[in-house]
């Protein structure tokens, strides 16, 4: 006969065995928690998710981390801040990860940055650009992926001071990412061209630019040369209705991010011939691992790699060799802090460290824009050669020294 004191002795065994499997478990497998914005910008982070996924299937295929499966838990962020964090804290109490990883837009990059330091997780913010990550609200748990908004305007500067232009133009999306680098163009270049004049500054909100409303204005304040910081279908409406209008003949235009497949293929034919780009000319590049990463992933996807996939695809080698120098123990998060500061990896654009401020040393392209040849990005596969780029103007390398003159960083 069962009794209830039967009963209840069963129920106390098998949650003990229930607690004795569950680590079980987790020892096999380690997870990484990611979050972004996918169902708003799907264009982009489609390509990014894909990324991670070949990153994670490649790993795991040479054995994972030290035998251990490495995981990667998505996850939407709303596109929004608090739902972002929400997020982020249900990654850790839910799923029990240790490790935060994505975010797209620089205020929600913040957020989880601040979110990082409070609860003392790791945090790799992948994507977003403001330098207040890793400088004004940086923490000793918060790391950035890519080159933040000052860095990547360091380094169009060469080429914005060689055209001698005085009277400029500026068009950014209102928000975090657009005030932060048009606050590093003025800085930049107010200090090593004292004479310049800003004319106009058209600042739109992300994603309802009036294109023939802005070129106007630029057009009617008769500047010499133009500092664009649109990306996406924004940066796609500009071009359009300012060729149209003759706005960027004879003038300057230096532009950031816009040399990113993902940004200028879609142009195809009306892409913006002699703009000054950042981007990530994968044709041009090469260096074996960047082959073998661009050949994976066409293989895969039938499709070629963005900027995005390559910087997904990178974060996923930075994590795995910094879980290989602590034998996988992400549990221990000073060990795990320190060896991704000491982590170094050739990644597909080029080697990857940090400096001591928690920024990326690595290679970043910047090229002139000329025709592009297609089939490009987005384009299914064909048996024929392959370019997005002509060529490539130069490559530019992050000199911390370059940067440490903003202030201390907070760690």
């Amino acid at each position: 006969m069962i009794t209830r004191s039967h009963l209840l002795r069963f129920a106390a065994a098998s949650a003990a065995i229930a607690c004795l499997s569950a680590p079980a478990f987790a020892q096999d497998t380690i997870k990484i928690g990611e979050l972004n914005s996918y169902k708003s910008q799907p264009a982009f982070l489609d390509p990014y998710k894909k990324g991670w996924e070949l990153a994670v299937e490649e790993i795991n295929a040479k054995g994972g981390v030290l035998g251990k499966k490495l995981e990667v838990v998505s996850r939407d962020d709303g596109a929004n801040p608090s739902d972002a964090v929400r997020v982020a804290d249900e990654l850790i109490t839910r799923e029990g990860v240790n490790v935060i990883a994505g975010t797209f837009f620089s205020h929600i990059g913040l957020a989880v940055t601040e979110f990082a330091g409070k609860k003392q997780v790791f945090f790799l913010a992948a994507e977003p650009l403001t330098d207040k990550i890793t400088w004004q609200n940086g923490n000793r748990y918060t790391f950035r992926l890519r080159s933040s908004t000052y860095m990547q305007v360091a380094m169009l500067l060469p080429d914005a001071l060689a055209a001698k232009k005085k009277r400029w133009a500026i068009v950014y999306p209102n928000f975090e990412y657009g005030q932060s680098a048009v606050a590093a163009f003025k800085e930049l270049m107010k200090a090593k061209q004292p004479d310049i004049e800003f004319v106009t500054e058209q600042a739109p909100p992300l994603g309802k630019v009036d294109a023939g409303a802005v070129v106007q204005a630029i057009d009617d304040a008769k500047p010499d040369a133009i500092f664009n910081v649109l990306f996406g279908p924004d940066l796609a409406k500009l071009v359009r209705e300012g060729s149209t209008r003759d706005v960027f003949k004879n003038r300057t235009v230096v532009s950031l991010l816009s040399g990113e497949p993902e940004y200028l293929d879609p142009l195809k034919d009306e892409a913006p011939v002699g703009w000054f780009v950042t981007g990530y000319p994968w044709d041009e590049i090469t260096a074996p691992e960047n082959k073998a990463f661009v050949d994976a992933y066409a293989a895969k996807h039938k499709r070629l790699p963005s900027w995005f996939a390559e910087s997904a695809y990178t974060a996923g080698l930075w994590v795995k060799t910094a879980l290989d120098q602590i034998k996988g123990n992400v549990e221990d998060r000073d060990a795990f802090l320190k060896a991704m500061r000491s982590a170094q990896i050739n990644a597909p654009r080029g080697p990857l460290k940090l400096d001591e401020y928690d920024n990326p040393i690595q290679n970043v392209y910047i090229t002139k824009v000329e025709k592009i040849k297609h089939p490009v990005l987005g384009d299914v596969l064909i048996n024929k050669p392959v370019k997005t780029y002509a060529a490539v103007s130069q490559f530019w390398t992050w000199k911390p020294e370059e940067f440490l003159a903003r202030g201390p960083y907070k760690r």
